[in-house]
């Protein structure tokens, strides 16, 4: 793959997309994607290849994976093996991007989880902000620049850690939903709808909808609404939304345009820049002037 580039990836036909490859140490690739959409409805589905982890950065879309329909967004981490089926469409057009990392079979099969990583279905799941800022941090330090030996170390510390996160090693976070409700299949699918509607809704609402407006949306009552998605997220819609703002901020930051703080806040529902400042904190440890020098090339800083 080139270092950078628009269309599809040249080793099979996917969505159209502006790609940007980060880095290639030893047997893994990382790379940012930025979805163009040419056709809303669905992909063909396709068998994937190789070991592959994407990162949600921003925007949302459909994604089929093995059967099972779900929604994708900022907070999404999914984790594929080989042979896992997987189809995408892109209702809401433009604006999704995500990262990706790569990993050989070989690479996974000389680590102490190796069996974890191996003989298991892939794993579908969110990320909170701690490990959301650590994917950015991560994709910042390569396009900084690092070295063979440091990309190589810098990407095996991710997978550890995203190991830890994900779950792998004890069922994934939908086991003890799974077994609560393994009684009643159709509740099971009907509750992942409702809070799918909900993910959808919120990351299109510019956030501006109240919790009584959502419900409205998809047809349930507040309580009703909080309660299942609290269970089948394990967030509260709260959360879920400041998790969604918090992300929007954070790719904002990472931009070269240096906007002020006080329109990023208004932009993005907050009270004011103070208010700002305190979900940031609150969310990732560290307050917007920090996260934008965190986040940004020296080059872009300096212009």
């Amino acid at each position: 793959m080139p270092a950078e580039g628009t269309g599809s990836d040249p080793r099979r036909t996917t969505t159209p997309a502006r790609w940007r490859v980060l880095g290639h140490p030893e047997g893994m690739l990382i790379y940012q994607v930025r979805c163009i959409v040419e056709d809303h409805g669905w992909t063909p589905v396709v068998a994937e290849d190789r070991h592959k982890i994407i990162l949600g950065r921003s925007g949302a879309y459909r994604k089929w994976l093995n059967g099972r329909d779900g929604l994708a967004d900022a907070t999404s981490v999914t984790l594929t093996r080989p042979g896992d089926e997987m189809r995408v469409a892109h209702p809401y057009g433009c604006g999704d991007s995500y990262t990706c990392l790569e990993i050989d079979p070989a690479v996974l099969a000389a680590r102490g989880d190796a069996a974890r990583w191996l003989e298991r279905d892939g794993w579908d799941g969110s990320s909170d902000a701690s490990f959301d800022l650590a994917h950015r941090m991560l994709v910042a330090e390569f396009r900084r620049g690092l070295d063979g030996f440091e990309a190589t170390e810098r990407l095996h510390r991710f997978l550890a850690r995203l190991f830890e996160y994900s779950g792998l090693s004890a069922g994934g976070p939908d086991a003890d939903v799974e077994r609560v409700v393994s009684r009643r299949p159709a509740t099971l699918a009907a509750h992942r709808r409702l809070a799918d509607q909900a993910r959808e809704v919120l990351a299109h609402s510019d956030f501006t909808l109240g919790l009584a407006e959502v419900a409205r949306e998809v047809g349930a009552s507040p309580h009703h609404l909080s309660r299942v998605f609290q269970r089948m997220t394990g967030s509260s819609l709260t959360a879920y939304r400041n998790r969604l703002r918090v992300r929007a901020v954070l790719d904002t930051l990472a931009e070269p345009e240096d906007r002020p703080l006080g329109a990023l806040a208004s932009e993005y529902g907050f009270a004011d820049q103070a208010h700002l400042t305190r979900v940031l904190r609150a969310q990732v440890g560290h307050p917007p002037a920090r996260l934008r020098r965190l986040l940004t090339a020296p080059e872009a800083r300096r212009s």
